[in-house]
């Protein structure tokens, strides 16, 4: 059996999710069991407080790292221990393979704008995310990461050498189209080959399928980092910008604060005898 321990101050966004299809289904089967554990409950002030202000300065909040130590040792985890963390190695079918063939798996989400990094350095022995993207917390990321592993497990697919076919499986790249009844929708047909009850042809056409499609996709991920550069740079000026225009924002609200100062101060000198108002 499969332990999964999930370290989260949201350990419901799990409930549902874990419920339901493959995650229950393998749970039931007595193949893994979920232990969601809530950090706050590792916190020892009224306010179960999990965070604080990063050393240094800057912005946001860095959660702290003894309520994970804490939380960690309630249930007496051993590695894998991931922190899911933008900074981890992009998760991969193949980790999915080697959490499956496991008997714990301990995962740990992040929330805030950090994690403090003793966290990383002394408690995770790896961090992992799954993509070039930030999450508001490692939630997500943990629930795919649980999917993709547990449905690897004995009983949680009604036919696992389905699982043989995937995508990525064993190294390999995205797997060729797949088609069902009825062979004309639409005016859209099946491909022939399908069709034609030739099992070599069928397997030659899958394998040139998938090597095309691999091939497309790694130039699909090019373009759409060259695009992301493209947009960071366009972002950048337009924060530029935008602070630009912020700071003449103040300075002109300062130069008619000032204006307005001098006039209170002139209408004063007015009341009082003085020179009268300009």
């Amino acid at each position: 059996m499969l332990r999964v321990n999930v370290v989260s101050i949201f350990p419901e966004f799990f409930a549902g999710p874990l419920g339901l299809s493959i995650p229950a289904r393998a749970a039931a089967a007595g193949a893994v069991e979920y232990h969601l554990v809530d950090l706050r409950d590792f916190t020892h002030d009224r306010h179960r407080t999990v965070d604080d202000y990063p050393y240094g300065g800057g912005a946001g909040m860095v959660m702290k790292a003894a309520p994970f130590f804490e939380a960690v040792a309630s249930v007496g985890a051993a590695a894998p221990i991931v922190l899911l963390a933008a900074r981890g190695r992009r998760f991969t079918q193949a980790d999915a393979v080697r959490f499956a063939s496991g008997t714990e798996l301990t995962l740990l989400c992040g929330h805030y704008k950090d994690v403090d990094e003793r966290v990383a350095e002394h408690l995770a022995t790896e961090q992992l995310s799954i993509g070039d993207f930030v999450l508001t917390g490692g939630e997500p990321a943990a629930l795919a990461i649980i999917d993709a592993t547990v449905r690897l497990l004995p009983g949680a697919m009604s036919d696992l050498d389905s699982a043989h076919t995937d995508s990525f499986w064993g190294g390999s790249g995205v797997s060729a189209p797949s088609y069902t009844r009825p062979p004309e929708y639409g005016g859209h047909r099946v491909p022939e080959v399908l069709l034609s009850g030739d099992h070599a042809q069928v397997e030659a056409w899958r394998r040139a399928e998938s090597e095309r499609l691999t091939r497309a996709r790694e130039l699909a991920e090019a373009a759409a980092q060259a695009q992301a550069a493209e947009a960071r740079v366009a972002w950048a000026r337009a924060q530029e910008a935008a602070d630009a225009r912020r700071r003449e924002e103040r300075r002109q609200a300062a130069r008619e604060e000032q204006a307005r100062a001098v006039a209170r101060k002139a209408a004063r000198r007015a009341r009082e005898g003085g020179e009268p108002p300009v």
